[in-house]
């Protein structure tokens, strides 16, 4: 049925933009014009409803039809100018004939030509704005060499049917999950016994539109979650961010009713959550703590930049900084001190002073990049270097760094792609082959349910 329905769209395209030529093999009057609305009429059908409305939700409906009205682009292009190629020779031979005739199959040829161009136009950017309004799978980079390869002849089709793999691919994907929540929504696989309180790490905030662990809280809610943000500054020391979190956790409490909360926490943000439960008096509140990519023994390369670093430089990014993000909602930013806390020497010095608490759950995860380039800007920049300091890492934490409590699970790649510190907590929403980031924050929660937490 959808391969059928592909058809007649190809030849409803096909036929309309050859109208004109109809029109002239009718021998124009009332039946000609009256075929010629019939195939606009189903050309602006095929425009606007070129799938059936399946989809799950608007988003993924707009990207399908993105995807189907580039398809049919490319095949009824491709047939019309390999047509109109084989035309044009016998317009030239009329051309240079004599007789009253010899110029006007040249003008037909070209006006059917200019018909063409404009009613596939229609179909491409009909397209083609759907998919860059829709897909988040594109990313930046895809759209700005999409729009430079699109003046190089051969060039543009090659990076069109990328185009169109990639948010098919998306669609499809976005559909498939869709579909398994549906399945498991009435389980509520993810409703824990105590709320699921996220922490974000350095340099980030909490936003309400933009959201620093991507689409996982939403994934998260659709299976049952009770989802809150630690909304402590970008960057401070660990101790004052320990102190914030542990006033953010007694107000979930308050709020909630519940005894204690589960605490998801991403790089720093796993430091600030030790300082909260150790330093102050969070232990008996906080069932378990869950640290993704945190340095709790510190970055090597980052005490080695910081004292290469002139003072003058340092103190001068420092007051940027804080200037830029007290703008934001930070009250008190320290630049300095945030980074001074994720040193080698500062993480070890403490841990001596921060025992893992009784009766909280301590367990870590970790993730890593095989090739600088599997990580964006500055990521695919710092791997290197950490690689050099601290070995195998997510182009800003080791994976030794990580390791931390009663259980640690290291993500594997399991294709070329690698896990970056971003990735791990979806922060360019995109969809990696071989590892689901949202699928894997739902099992980690559902396990947290099972254990009865």
């Amino acid at each position: 049925m959808r391969a059928f329905r592909r058809i007649i769209q190809i030849l409803a395209v096909l036929a309309a933009t050859n109208a004109w030529l109809l029109f002239l093999s009718l021998g124009g009057g009332l039946p000609g014009t009256a075929v010629c609305l019939l195939l606009l009429a189903a050309f602006l059908c095929v425009n606007l409803w070129p799938v059936p409305k399946t989809a799950p939700t608007k988003r993924i409906h707009q990207l399908s039809v993105g995807c189907e009205l580039l398809r049919l682009f490319l095949v009824t292009a491709t047939v019309n100018a390999v047509w109109m190629l084989a035309l044009l020779p016998s317009a030239i031979r009329q051309l240079h004939s004599a007789g009253y005739f010899s110029g006007l199959w040249m003008v037909m040829w070209i006006f059917n030509t200019f018909v063409i161009v404009l009613l596939e136009a229609v179909v491409f950017w009909n397209g083609m704005i759907r998919v860059y309004l829709t897909s988040v799978q594109l990313g930046l980079k895809h759209r700005v060499l999409a729009a430079l390869c699109g003046w190089i002849p051969f060039l543009n089709i090659w990076y069109l049917t990328k185009i169109i793999r990639i948010t098919a691919e998306e669609a499809e994907f976005e559909t498939e999950k869709w579909e398994l929540d549906e399945v498991r929504a009435e389980n509520e696989i993810c409703k824990t016994k105590y709320p699921i309180l996220m922490v974000h790490g350095v340099f980030f905030r909490d936003f309400r539109y933009l959201n620093y662990w991507g689409r996982i809280p939403r994934e998260l809610k659709r299976n049952g979650a009770t989802v809150y943000y630690g909304q402590q500054q970008s960057a401070a020391a660990v101790e004052d961010s320990g102190k914030e979190l542990a006033a953010r956790i007694r107000e979930i409490l308050e709020e909630t009713g519940c005894e204690k909360v589960n605490i998801i926490a991403h790089s720093k943000g796993g430091l600030d959550s030790r300082a909260a439960i150790a330093h102050c008096g969070m232990a008996p509140y906080v069932a378990t703590l869950t640290t993704i990519n945190t340095p709790h023994r510190g970055c090597i390369y980052a005490e080695y930049l910081l004292n290469k670093v002139p003072e003058a430089a340092r103190q001068k990014v420092a007051a940027a900084y804080n200037a830029a993000l007290k703008r934001l909602g930070d009250e008190n930013p320290d630049f300095l001190a945030a980074v001074t806390d994720l040193t080698e020497s500062a993480c070890l010095a403490r841990n001596e002073t921060t025992p893992d608490m009784p009766g909280v759950v301590y367990e870590s995860v970790m993730s890593y990049c095989k090739k600088a380039q599997h990580g964006k800007f500055p990521l695919n920049v710092t791997y290197p270097i950490v690689k050099h300091f601290d070995g195998k890492n997510d182009g800003l934490v080791s994976v030794e760094s990580a390791k931390w409590g009663t259980e640690f699970t290291l993500l594997e790649p399991e294709r070329k792609r690698g896990i970056t510190h971003g990735d791990v907590v979806d922060l360019n929403r995109e969809n990696i082959p071989g590892f689901d980031v949202r699928e894997f924050y739902v099992n980690l929660v559902a396990d947290l349910k099972k254990r009865g937490y």
